[in-house]
């Protein structure tokens, strides 16, 4: 028998005999946590509360539950998926719904999707995909639809990519992130037209970058008139618990089908997804795996089940209520700001809140901040563009390190570029966020906006002043939030290459040391520049005016500075080199010299000692100096014989001063 102990995953032996309970636990707190030292517990564990520990107790409940007798079981385990699924309906007003609770976000749209197809081809499950390889269907996505959503779909329906349609937002009318419902109908009937089916539409109940809410009454009606399936999902969904909905929100309860997720809403960890659906066949339900007759799938609803007993419709109303109402606080807060441009002003009735920094064009409306204008050159616009984002990137990031409870995210918009997005509906639950948070929040961005517009103003006097000084060129970095980047251009630097300079770099190296020591709010980084790997200097933000042309002639003296030094040592080294080579040959030939002189007898050891006995041989010590200011080798011999004499020849005054140390200039050096 082997009694090797056995292996686990992570390379640690199995013990033969077992552990503990308390090693055991004691083992998973430890991987949990790891080193404590490195990174304190609470950035990487949520707070949880009561209602938290409800949901995970449903966890460890089910797997209880789990070893019941078949027949208790089937009755416990109905009564959890029942009770769930009427609350559920009734909080979020579908009326006679079922429910599909899954953990995956999207899994319960592939499922309905499933649904949509057994229903319209009816001799599927017989003649599987050859129905619809005669018959494509066709899934309409919007353009502001999450992600990855469409590839996701394909790929767990084993359909190809051409089943799905895009359908763009309004472009000219109404929300830019709404879908265009009269392009959608256009290609509706074009599909109808191919000999395609059109199957399934995703609309959104806010979507996922800026929260707009489709036109989903009107969207009902064309999928009414087509025989299309309607899904609705998205955080705006939450608000129908509420006792005021806006019209569009609200007319997702007439859908086909919706997602929802409580478990952000409501700051629950470990509960599932919900898909709430209406359909009259339970065995396509059971075909399409909407419903399941395995006990284990139902008790996937048990902790939503705790979770909603523990907080009943007043806490569920409650913790949605606030979260709207923080979106609408910084809102308000927002428009009386300057230079902060929300984005979904339009929208009362959203949760989510995006804005961002816009500086004012000059002679323009002072309402229109940062749109561009006709008569603007597009080059000029991109470099706008850019500058405004980089601002924005560097805000959000801000705002996020001064105030982590306002769960900020920061995200980039096809149209409108870099923008900071704050969805309490998705964070406020987890995060704790209040309105003292909110009121943190606005006078943080308060404090910053005098940082963007001064930088914003001198960014283009900095560019002015950097082409006109010579030795400096001005690297233009798009993702870079500060007034500039610049670059100095030593006597060797290859214009032409893209490769690293080892010179460049060290002069940059001591330039940005030497730009830190100085009495400035100024912030100095080095790094590569933005198309090559040549280093730069970095110019942070600024928070006050401050004199820019002094500011570049600054770097450009200092860098002037360090470039000479360089080559002053580089020059020396090189004089010192030679030097030392000359003193070796010359060294080498007056031990030749010497060697003539004394004979080739003295040079054996013992007849050597000898003859030097009888006959001592007078030889001056003979050595090498250096002069560095002369750059010239001279003798020695001098000073040995100021040596030798002692008593008899007075040795040169030394030089009075205090710090005798110190070597004057065009001193002799030490001897080699």
């Amino acid at each position: 028998v082997d009694k090797s102990p056995r292996w686990s995953e992570k390379g640690g032996p199995v013990a033969l005999g077992g552990q503990d309970m308390v090693s055991i636990l004691q083992l998973v707190q430890n991987l949990m946590h790891g080193d404590d030292d490195v990174e304190p517990q609470s950035t990487r564990i949520q707070n949880i509360g009561e209602q938290g520990h409800m949901a995970l107790l449903g966890h460890s409940l089910g797997a209880y539950i789990s070893t019941l007798d078949k027949e208790r079981l089937r009755k416990l385990t109905t009564r959890i998926l029942s009770d769930t699924t009427l609350w559920l309906c009734r909080i979020f007003r579908y009326e006679n719904g079922c429910a599909y609770f899954h953990e995956e976000e999207r899994e319960g749209l592939a499922k309905i999707c499933r649904l949509a197809i057994h229903s319209r081809y009816e001799d599927f499950v017989v003649d599987g995909f050859n129905l619809l390889y005669n018959k494509k269907p066709v899934i309409y996505l919007s353009a502001a639809a999450r992600p990855g959503l469409g590839q996701y779909l394909c790929n767990q329906l084993g359909l190809p990519f051409p089943c799905l349609c895009r359908v763009p937002c309004n472009t000219m009318f109404g929300s830019q992130h709404q879908m265009d419902v009269a392009f959608l109908e256009k290609l509706i009937k074009d599909d109808i037209e191919r000999g395609r089916l059109p199957l399934l539409l995703v609309a959104n109940a806010g979507t996922a970058a800026v929260g707009h809410t489709d036109k989903i009454g009107r969207l009902k009606e064309l999928c009414e008139q087509y025989g299309i399936w309607l899904h609705v999902e998205g955080v705006n969904l939450a608000t129908l618990a509420l006792g005021y909905v806006s019209s569009s929100v609200l007319a997702a309860t007439k859908c086909d089908s919706m997602t929802l997720t409580p478990g952000p809403w409501l700051g629950l960890p470990a509960v599932p997804a919900v898909t709430l659906y209406k359909h009259d066949d339970p065995a396509l339900t059971l075909v399409a795996g909407l419903t399941s007759n395995k006990p284990a799938d139902k008790l996937r609803a048990l902790p939503l089940w705790l979770s909603l007993q523990y907080l009943g419709l007043d806490g569920i109303v409650e913790k949605i209520k606030h979260a709207c109402q923080l979106s609408q606080r910084l809102q308000e807060s927002l428009k009386k700001v300057n230079h902060i441009k929300i984005l979904v002003e339009d929208e009362l009735s959203s949760p989510v809140v995006v804005f961002r920094f816009c500086q004012e064009l000059p002679n323009s409306d002072p309402v229109l901040k940062a749109v561009p204008v006709p008569s603007m050159a597009p080059s000029t616009f991109g470099r706008e563009r850019h500058s405004c984002d980089a601002l924005n990137r560097w805000l959000g990031e801000q705002l996020k390190q001064l105030v982590p409870a306002s769960g900020l995210t920061v995200m980039d918009l096809e149209v409108e570029g870099m923008c900071v997005r704050f969805s309490p509906l998705m964070t406020a639950a987890v995060l704790g966020t209040q309105g003292e948070d909110v009121d943190q929040l606005v006078a943080c961005i308060q404090s910053k906006l005098p940082v963007l517009t001064c930088t914003l103003q001198l960014r283009e006097e900095f560019k002015q002043e950097v082409e006109g000084t010579a030795g400096l060129l001005y690297v233009d970095d798009p993702n870079w939030p500060g007034i500039g980047v610049v670059r100095y251009e030593h006597a060797n630097d290859d214009k032409s290459s893209l490769k690293s300079d080892p010179e460049g770099e060290k002069i940059h190296s001591t330039l940005l040391k030497k730009l830190n020591e100085l009495e400035s709010d100024l912030t100095f980084k080095m790094g590569p520049e933005y198309k090559s790997m040549k280093s730069c200097i970095y110019v942070g933000m600024v928070s006050d005016n401050i004199d820019v042309s002094e500011l570049v002639e600054t770097i450009a003296v200092t860098a002037r500075e360090i470039e000479e030094n360089s080559r002053l040592l580089e020059n020396m080294t090189e004089v010192v080199r030679k030097g030392i080579q000359e003193a070796q040959v010359q060294l080498q030939k007056a031990n030749e010299e010497r060697l003539l002189e004394e004979g080739v007898l003295r040079q054996i050891p013992v007849v050597g000692s000898v003859l030097n006995w009888f006959s001592p041989v007078q030889a001056s010590q003979k050595g090498r100096t250096f002069n560095l200011t002369a750059g010239s080798l001279e003798s020695t011999e001098h000073t040995y014989v100021y040596k030798v004499q002692g008593t008899g020849v007075t040795p040169p005054p030394t030089p009075s001063g205090i710090h005798t140390k110190q070597r004057l200039p065009g001193s002799q050096g030490p001897e080699i």
